[in-house]
């Protein structure tokens, strides 16, 4: 039996999702902010499309300056001459080592140095800080760190390349202003249940720093990966030299023949050597870029711990 409300009863309506419309203001903002990002991403990507069109271009367009955003006359001379020589595979072999050694032992260090030095109750901690500071605007000089490295026995070696740039202070710095924001309470928390100053390091304030260590081992790797001077200063044996010098010495012998009678060959090396070269060495680190890029936001939400 169903009972009938009378039709003077009132109706009960089911709430509807409310609709916030943006201001007339707010949308004029987004459009041009939107544009405006557009914009700086389409001048900061034209170099680089522009680096990749060349690299695979004529040599007979690229002088003749009609290589814009798209290869003209494709044309692989240069990668084919590059990559079939053993020493270019030897080189780059001793890049990836260099690099993840150099950045493994930086990391190391630095990250051990920047939560000592963060910690306000360290005895030292001021002159600690000073000493790293003042390597930043003072050092020894070439012809003194090259004696240096001579006479401890690391010239032709990777440790001319590691050790001189283990630590970076501006690396450093920004690792202990991380540190020094991160929460005491954690640490506290994790004395009571008996860790350690090296379990605290280990086991709480690493997990949770890991925007911090993406952004350090992504400068420290770049850094090393670029590198040639150190090595083409302390090392005279070409089979240990970083891809680097070689692509540096490719570019020197191409600059020679640039301008004077030669082959076919060499006049197309001669003219797309350099996109082709920056092509190689720059690939690399855009595609490790990606997985690390992930790790910048996973520490945004750590200042969300209440002190």
């Amino acid at each position: 039996m169903t009972t009938e409300l009378p039709a003077s009863a009132p109706r009960v309506e089911r709430p509807v999702g409310t609709v916030i419309k943006d201001t007339r203001g707010y949308t004029v903002f987004r459009v041009v902010n939107g544009t405006a990002l557009l914009l700086v991403a389409a001048l900061t990507l034209y170099p680089f499309i522009n680096l990749v069109a060349q690299a695979f271009s004529s040599e007979a367009f690229i002088r003749s300056g009609q290589v814009n955003l798209w290869p003209r006359g494709f044309n692989l001379t240069t990668f084919d001459i590059v990559t079939s020589d053993p020493m270019f595979w030897r080189n780059y072999g001793n890049t990836v080592v260099y690099t993840v050694v150099a950045t493994a032992i930086a990391m190391v260090l630095t990250t051990t140095f920047a939560y000592a030095i963060s910690k306000r109750h360290l005895k030292g901690r001021t002159v600690f800080i000073g000493i790293a500071v003042f390597t930043m605007f003072f050092n020894g000089g070439l012809i003194p760190n090259y004696v240096l490295i001579n006479t401890l026995g690391m010239k032709n070696t990777l440790w001319a390349i590691v050790i001189p740039n283990a630590i970076s202070v501006f690396n450093l710095l920004v690792m202990k202003s991380f540190f020094e924001n991160f929460s005491t309470e954690l640490e506290e928390a994790a004395e009571i249940d008996g860790l350690s100053t090296y379990g605290k390091l280990w086991r709480v304030v690493l997990p949770l720093s890991k925007a911090v260590i993406a952004t350090m081992v992504l400068f420290y790797s770049v850094s090393f990966w670029n590198s040639w001077f150190s090595a083409f200063l302390y090392m005279d044996r070409a089979e240990l030299y970083p891809v680097t010098v070689y692509l540096r010495n490719l570019i020197a012998a191409a600059t020679v023949v640039q301008g004077a009678a030669g082959s076919d060959s060499a006049a197309q090396i001669a003219s797309n050597v350099q996109a082709v070269t920056m092509l190689l060495t720059v690939l690399p680190i855009i595609c490790v870029y990606p997985f690390i890029q992930k790790y910048f936001v996973s520490g945004v939400m750590l200042g969300a711990v209440k002190q």
